[in-house]
């Protein structure tokens, strides 16, 4: 059986009882007031009809109700909860990810509803780290390309304009990749400058756009991509600066 075909994607209160069973295993917690006496937690029978929600709970400790959405990801949100599983799923195991278009498509709903649920998620699969990338001892690369479509894919009309895209990975960490105006070292030299931390090292290609931000970092390499050159352990070829 699919893994999509399961009830908890398509049914409502079986949604409700999936996530409770995941995020509750000992039973309901009331995230207002931390009580966990589940003699203490009633559950209210849900009735469309009376506009009950499904997954309700009260708290007799502070008399408030609740579901087991607050303060998750699903909090706030007026998409069935069975709909927005379905969302995770499919962007949690697309290997080459999916788009707000297709979530609109597979999931029936509007696209601007499609586009919130991407952004939704994909903020929520960040791990709430803001610090630099890299540091003492760690290697950062950084390089730059253009996106944009071909001429061959646009018979009649001229191709798009192609967007420079500047990013930085540490070498087996995070990645942070940006939109940038053009390619300079004045542009390039801000786009690094609260992503990396000066005390790496720093990996690039030959441009000369590197020079000067190289001399930055605690050392700086380069490799020579157009005599087919790969990347060698930057102890290897360092510039390092005394």
């Amino acid at each position: 059986m699919s893994i999509l075909s399961r009830p908890y994607f398509h049914d409502e209160e079986a949604a409700f009882q999936h996530l409770e069973a995941v995020l509750w295993p000992e039973g309901p917690v009331c995230p207002h007031c931390g009580n966990v006496d589940p003699d203490r937690i009633k559950k209210i029978a849900a009735n469309p009809a009376k506009r009950v929600r499904y997954g309700l709970h009260r708290c007799n400790d502070c008399g408030k109700q609740f579901t087991v959405k607050v303060g998750t990801v699903f909090e706030h949100g007026r998409i069935p909860l069975h709909k927005f599983l379905q969302a995770v799923h499919l962007m949690a195991c697309s290997k080459k990810g999916i788009s707000a278009h297709q979530l609109h498509r597979i999931l029936e709903v509007q696209y601007r509803t499609a586009w919130f649920l991407c952004h939704r998620i994909r903020e929520a699969m960040r791990d709430g780290s803001l610090g630099p990338l890299g540091g003492a001892n760690k290697v950062v690369e950084a390089d730059e390309t253009f996106v944009g479509g071909k001429a061959k894919n646009r018979a009649y009309v001229p191709p798009p304009k192609k967007v420079p895209v500047f990013s930085l990975v540490e070498r087996q960490g995070k990645v942070s990749s940006r939109r940038v105006d053009d390619v300079t070292a004045a542009t390039l030299g801000k786009a690094i400058e609260n992503i990396a931390d000066r005390q790496s090292h720093l990996m690039t290609d030959e441009a000369p756009t590197y020079k000067g931000i190289g001399k930055e970092f605690a050392g700086h390499s380069s490799v020579n991509h157009s005599a087919d050159e790969l990347c060698p352990p930057w102890r290897l070829r360092s510039h390092e600066h005394g």
